[in-house]
């Protein structure tokens, strides 16, 4: 087994300097763009057209972009942002999520968004397939958090949840009455026997920090399901992929199994389970990651889950 990383020893810097799974220097790098929505959401970036009148003798004329570079991994396989965003620019960037504002806006910068939003509101078909890989860690009574669950509609047994609370920093209305949202003391103040964290992790500067934070609402029985997508340019592995990734949108975490794997082990939990999931037949949309894990102690994998 790879020896821990101590991630409270890691700083949190602007330019990622560490892998943020798995702590390794072995950092492969290329240049990329931020692109513009993001660019300008999070820093009030826009690309600029350079032209003689700026005056620049030794610049060629053109379109400057935000530069940025794609890092990877060599330990554990992560593919990253190296710009790490602080909690208010991620405030800023998340500010209204996919609400009419903020639709409104990205549709200004990506022309086609509205439609891509709306049909990302409508409830995941493959929910019945998270409930079978969950179904024999699951304990009744069942009290769910979902961490980061937006409106709740994808949070899986959320007909069946005696108790079923949502902390998301949009604050977006649940769908279901019987879903209440709670902010981060009152989550913490409470232990639930499922945590769900899906589609977070991709998009946080420092995965260690959320997973830390969501420890704290855990029982020695408790687990949680972690979901990521598992990116087309990850999982088909070609030897050129770090550059086939020259642009970076909300997405600044490219998981790999062994990234994922390692971040849980790094911050004191322990992987039960690990499966892979179709997201859509569309082949713009990635599959995904399902990962069942729980606070660490000596519980073996169940019979028939992949071992880890």
């Amino acid at each position: 087994m790879k020896e821990k990383f101590d991630f409270m020893s890691m700083g949190r810097d602007r330019i990622a300097r560490q892998c943020v799974c798995c702590g390794g220097d072995e950092l492969a790098r290329l240049p990329a763009v931020l692109m513009p929505f993001v660019a300008y959401r999070a820093f009030g970036w826009q690309a600029q057209k350079i032209d003689e009148s700026w005056g620049l003798r030794t610049i060629e004329s053109g379109y400057a972009y935000p530069l940025c570079n794609s890092l990877h991994c060599q330990d554990c396989g992560l593919l990253f942002l190296d710009i790490r965003f602080s909690e208010s620019e991620l405030a800023s960037l998340y500010d209204d999520y996919r609400k009419e504002s903020y639709n409104e806006m990205r549709e200004r910068f990506e022309p086609g968004y509205l439609e891509r939003a709306r049909q990302l509101s409508i409830p995941i078909s493959y929910r019945p397939r998270v409930e079978e890989f969950l179904k024999p860690y699951i304990k009744r009574p069942l009290s769910i958090l979902d961490w980061g669950g937006d409106t709740g509609r994808n949070t899986p047994f959320n007909d069946q949840a005696d108790v079923f609370d949502i902390y998301d920093i949009s604050g977006a209305a649940p769908t279901t009455a019987r879903a209440r949202c709670v902010n981060k003391s009152q989550a913490q103040a409470n232990t639930y026997s499922l945590v769900i964290c899906s589609h977070v992790l991709e998009h946080t500067p420092y995965p260690s920090d959320i997973l830390n934070d969501i420890k704290p609402v855990m029982g020695t029985d408790s687990i949680l399901y972690i979901e990521v997508p598992l990116e087309h340019v990850v999982r088909d592995n070609e030897s050129n992929f770090l550059e086939r990734k020259r642009y970076w949108h909300e997405h600044v975490n490219f998981y790999s199994k062994e990234s994922l794997i390692r971040l849980i082990r790094n911050i004191g939990m322990t992987p039960l389970a690990i499966g892979e999931i179709p997201y859509s037949t569309e082949s713009e949309k990635p599959d995904v990651y399902q990962v069942i894990c729980k606070l660490n102690d000596e519980t073996s994998l169940k019979s028939g889950s992949q071992r880890i």
